[in-house]
């Protein structure tokens, strides 16, 4: 066949792929593993700029994210002037970038400037009246503080609304209900009410919007999402999805496998399940079903690894730092106590697919789909960024400092090939990037601040924690699945930041109320703020996910939700067996507990899949799986050995079952023909 005519139909497979939402296949045969990354930062409600304005934003973007990287490196200035133009500089491009409302138009409205001058001239107010303002906002707020207040929540509010959809700032309406229904609510929720000026003033301040979530975001979550934005330009987050393909795509199944290994890497750096979906969904969904998972359940897989990513260390899509601020701890210690965890969700995910790739004779990629083995060494040295980020905060440097070098790091290395090399134009792009894609963190932490100070405000934390601790007086376990229900309530809907920081804020306390080890209450809140995004029935991630494929997104929840079932479970080992955050000084017990807990997973996966023993497993046999998986979740030699003996009775069973008939092979002639 000649050239002319292999390039012809090579040109019209990918035609058809792009019709059909399949994998493309490039010039020589193999799978084109490029990410979606416009994806990462697209949204539909967001403005083409052109001409003039476009120039304008990418200048006030580039401005906005070296401001940041001086001050956090060079000359710190007032915690509150920071915060504030911090603040300032996401809601005039977010108000730039983002539409008001459905329109087709991409000019920027005359309504859209009042608004952005409105912003200048509260940030203003607040550098200009700072000496003043530390005295009376809150506490005795004159008339213009009461206005500048107002009006900087109402832009608060309109800018999640742009960026995230309605549920946060309806959220935040209905805490400020609160403030002033309080007089007439019964129990624990009663207070005596306050008034709108002393309101607005607190919120709008050091406890309330500028407080520790928008601290976090100015000093931690801007100088990540920025290099984030380095490696992407730089092409390391495309070189994680080529050593993902390498390393999973030949497995059986092996496409969900690399969206388990991919999709973590890239949540982890960028924050947003819900993006991350898009972003890397766009290239191992299709692939997924090509192998020959169903539609509804490569969506789901890939919901599931998204959100993971947002509880893998050391980036853990910025709930770290936020996490970091609020305990205290040293930022070193959340990461390691949060390793196994995260090991055993994405290890849990693994077992699921494995077992669906089983259960229904899935097989992988050809080898001569993947990327070269040869590549991927010859391009080894892209991980040198992360290693030296872990490598610097495991050591004791500060967050800062180690972000700022791996952001140096990336620069340097992309020098190296001139396939990744950054041009002075790649790194004004990287840093308009960084500051696009903080955007919608910015405003969402702002909100979530909002909130917080409410809680703050009211003392409503303090009395959720009294109730939550005489739950525990009769039942430990009951107080903790309450606990459970409140965090994904409150999660339901939002971005993984702002749901953990309005989380920890109400069920936190109440947790180590209750004696449980900061760390642990808080890690427990975390994971369920951040599997909130695959809970039915408002699931952000496995509804992104749907849109990729066209499935029904409350099933997809559904089926996300069983997929990622053990993570629902990983929190109350955390009470029960504390080793799996390193809360011991035993080496063995710690190791103990893992070994444990990774058979109880594994078990779980069984019982969920319906598949053990080189069989299917009747219901009978899936219930005593579970049982036993319990047993083994719980650190303990009488846990142990009763699961052991499940375990056994599980086998024996299947042993005499009857064998179930072959699963339907899809040969590997039909994985390569796609």
């Amino acid at each position: 066949m000649s050239n002319k005519t292999s390039n012809s139909k090579r040109v019209a497979d990918n035609n058809r792929a792009e019709e059909l939402k399949e994998p493309k296949v490039n010039r020589d045969g193999k799978i084109d593993t490029t990410v979606n990354e416009d994806a990462l930062e697209a949204s539909p409600n967001t403005r083409n700029l052109s001409g003039w304005m476009r120039y304008t934003f990418m200048t006030i973007a580039v401005v906005g994210a070296l401001y940041h990287l001086y001050i956090l490196n060079l000359n710190p200035i007032d915690p509150w002037i920071f915060r504030s133009t911090h603040l300032l500089f996401g809601t005039v491009l977010a108000l730039l970038l983002y539409k008001g409302w459905k329109t087709e138009s991409n000019k920027v409205s005359i309504l859209d400037w009042i608004f952005i001058l409105t912003a200048i001239f509260v940030g203003y107010y607040i550098y200009a009246n700072l000496n003043q303002l530390v005295f009376r906002f809150g506490v005795a707020p004159t008339t213009m503080d009461v206005i500048v207040a107002t009006l900087g929540l109402l832009l608060v509010l309109e800018i999640t609304r742009r960026t995230s959809g309605w549920i946060l700032p309806i959220l935040a309406f209905i805490f400020s209900a609160y403030v002033f229904l309080g007089p007439w609510l019964p129990g624990f929720m009663n207070h005596n009410g306050y008034s709108f000026e002393r309101f607005v003033t607190y919120i709008y301040g050091l406890d309330g919007v500028f407080g520790v979530t928008t601290d976090v975001s100015s000093k931690y979550i801007i100088l990540f999402i920025i290099f984030g934005a380095f490696l992407q330009m730089s092409g390391v987050g495309q070189y994680f999805m080529n050593v993902a393909f390498r390393v999973a795509g030949g497995m059986r199944g092996g496409p969900a496998k690399v969206a388990v290994f991919s999709s973590g890497l890239m949540g982890m750096i960028n924050g947003t399940s819900a993006g991350n979906v898009v972003a890397t969904g766009s290239l191992t969904i299709p692939l997924m079903k090509k192998t020959g998972y169903n539609p509804r359940f490569a969506a789901a897989t890939e919901a599931t690894a998204s959100a993971g990513g947002q509880l893998l260390p050391p980036i853990m899509g910025a709930g770290a730092f936020l996490m970091a601020e609020i305990t205290g701890m040293p930022y070193s210690e959340i990461i390691l106590a949060a390793t196994i965890p995260a090991l055993l969700y994405f290890i849990s995910i693994y077992f699921m697919i494995d077992f669906k790739a089983i259960k229904d004779g899935l097989k992988g990629l050809k080898r001569e789909q993947l990327p070269e083995l040869k590549y991927i060494l010859k391009k080894l040295y892209l991980f040198i960024p992360i290693i030296l980020l872990i490598g610097l905060l495991v050591s004791g440097f500060s967050v800062i400092y180690a972000g700022t070098i791996g952001i140096i790091a990336c620069f340097v290395i992309s020098l190296f090939s001139k396939e990744t090399r950054m041009s002075f134009k790649n790194i004004l792009e990287a840093l308009e990037l960084g500051m696009k894609n903080a955007l919608q963190l910015i405003a969402i932490v702002a909100c979530a601040g909002f909130i917080v100070g409410v809680i703050a405000l009211t003392g409503v934390g303090q009395r959720f924690s009294s109730m939550l601790l005489s739950i525990a007086d009769n039942n430990m376990f009951l107080a903790l699945l309450f606990a459970m229900a409140l965090s994904i309530i409150l999660g339901m809907g939002m971005p993984t930041t702002a749901a953990y920081a309005v989380a920890a804020s109400v069920v936190a306390p109440g947790l180590i109320s209750m004696g449980m080890e900061p760390i642990l209450a808080h890690m427990f809140v975390f994971y369920y703020a951040v599997i909130s995004a695959i809970t039915p029935p408002v699931a952000l991630a496995a509804f992104a996910a749907a849109g990729i494929t066209g499935t029904n997104p409350m099933k997809t929840s559904v089926t996300a939700f069983q997929i990622g079932i053990a993570a629902f479970i990983v929190p109350f080992m955390f009470f029960y067996s504390p080793e799996l955050l390193l809360l011991s000084d035993s080496a063995g017990a710690i190791a103990l507990a893992v070994v444990t807990a990774i058979v109880g997973i594994y078990l779980l996966a069984a019982s969920v899949q319906g598949w053990f023993f080189g069989r299917k497993a009747p219901i009978y046999v899936r219930t005593i799986l579970l049982i036993g998986a319990l047993f083994f979740m719980v650190s303990g030699l009488i846990s142990d050995i009763a699961g052991i003996t499940v375990i056994v009775i599980a086998m024996v069973i299947q042993k005499f079952l009857k064998k179930s008939d072959p699963p339907q092979n899809v040969t590997q002639q039909e994985v390569s023909s796609m």
